[in-house]
């Protein structure tokens, strides 16, 4: 039986729950079905990863980047179309909103017949100027139309992308974002933690894991701590993370004399055992898919306090597994947050109430139910492999 070739695009190999969902499909394609390949910009920790892939032809565009360039844009699309071709692809997915939109126009110009595209949050939001959002959001229905399946990560996503004109009820399948639960569940040496990032055993730790981007709006992070620190002196921030947004941080931080109250860890490979030094987990987006980093923090039996934002409301059930809060909403966020600092028994019964709903985002599982959906995809199609 003759294999089917899929070919995976995103945008940048950046440490993120997309990227690493990606990377992990990637690799654990069943080689007896598939002949896999992977598109991405040159960009990104998980770049030489990429490099390491066993069994997959790995393709790095140099013009492939977030930034809209008309270009660097139209030379990808050009290059996508000539792969497509040259492969012979049978089935392209596309993941984040910049590969999605260039990924699919080359697939439609290719007359490939099976397009895939998973929204990791859509790239449109409330946040947005109106203009930029109404473009967005023509584009992401233009390509819609040429895409068999869209896959999301969040119900919510279904209901934005409907709402927005993008796509059809049928076209829409959830399937959550995968991660290795024995990976974040398993016990860590929370006193060696603390003792490696210079943290006093007896004081309490609240953390939050993010891109120092827009998106994840840390500088709300810092506000929130600040606030917090005057009630509850005896407790420390982690940022752990990196960005564009880094040097407004430090300032923030410089002009509420918190340089010894916040630690940025810059990115990190040990994120398990960081979750299970913390004593809350605080997640401040303006707009998500559905973050892998709140499910990873109730592996480690946390109590969350995050934006009521998208995907963030359906991991976090309020006032059973942490608290939601409106966006922007510091004040609220730092009442919660201090609310739990105060309270060890109600982190406790939230911590175990978050662990017993962490089976939804088995990485396995997730790569399954995505072959799944392929396998119906060509019986749609009515090809034959």
């Amino acid at each position: 039986m003759a294999r089917l070739n899929i070919v995976h695009i995103i945008t940048k190999l950046e440490l993120g729950g997309a990227q690493q969902n990606t990377l992990y499909s990637v690799m654990k394609h069943d080689r007896s079905k598939y002949n896999v390949f992977l598109v991405s910009g040159t960009e990104g920790l998980l770049v030489a990863k990429a490099k390491e892939l066993k069994d997959c032809k790995v393709i790095l565009l140099p013009g492939l980047k977030h930034e809209i360039s008309l270009r660097h844009d139209l030379n990808c699309v050009f290059a996508l179309k000539k792969l497509f071709r040259t492969e012979k692809i049978d089935l392209v997915h596309t993941h984040s909103s910049k590969a999605g939109i260039l990924g699919r126009l080359a697939a439609y110009m290719a007359k490939v017949k099976m397009v895939v595209h998973t929204v990791h949050g859509f790239s449109f939001n409330e946040f947005q100027p109106a203009l930029k959002r109404k473009m967005y959001i023509f584009f992401e229905r233009l390509a819609a139309k040429h895409t068999n399946k869209l896959i999301v990560v969040s119900r919510t996503d279904i209901e934005k992308g409907l709402k927005a004109g993008v796509g059809k009820p049928g076209q829409y399948t959830l399937i959550h974002s995968g991660f290795d639960l024995k990976e974040f569940t398993a016990s860590q040496n929370v006193l060696e933690v603390k003792k490696e990032l210079g943290i006093n055993p007896d004081f309490k730790a609240v953390g939050m894991v993010a891109c120092y981007k827009e998106q994840k709006n840390p500088l709300d992070f810092v506000r929130m701590a600040r606030i917090v620190k005057e009630k509850h002196p005896k407790t420390v921030f982690l940022l752990v993370g990196d960005g564009e947004l880094k040097p407004e941080i430090e300032k923030l931080i410089d002009e509420n004399n918190l340089k010894n109250d916040i630690i940025l860890t810059g990115w990190r490979e040990d994120v398990p055992r960081i979750l299970h030094a913390l004593d809350v987990f605080v997640l401040t987006s303006l707009w998500e898919g559905l973050p892998r980093v709140l499910p990873q923090a109730m592996c480690a039996k946390k109590p969350l306090v995050a934006n009521a934002v998208d995907g963030s409301k359906e991991a976090v059930v309020d006032g059973k597994n942490g608290f939601l809060v409106a966006p922007r909403d510091y004040f609220s966020l730092a009442a919660r947050v201090g609310q739990l600092l105060a309270d060890e028994g109600l982190c406790k019964k939230m911590g175990e109430a978050g662990f017993s709903m962490i089976k939804a985002w088995d990485q396995d599982e997730m790569v399954q139910k995505l072959e799944e959906e392929y396998e119906k995809i060509m019986l749609t199609c009515g090809i034959k492999k």
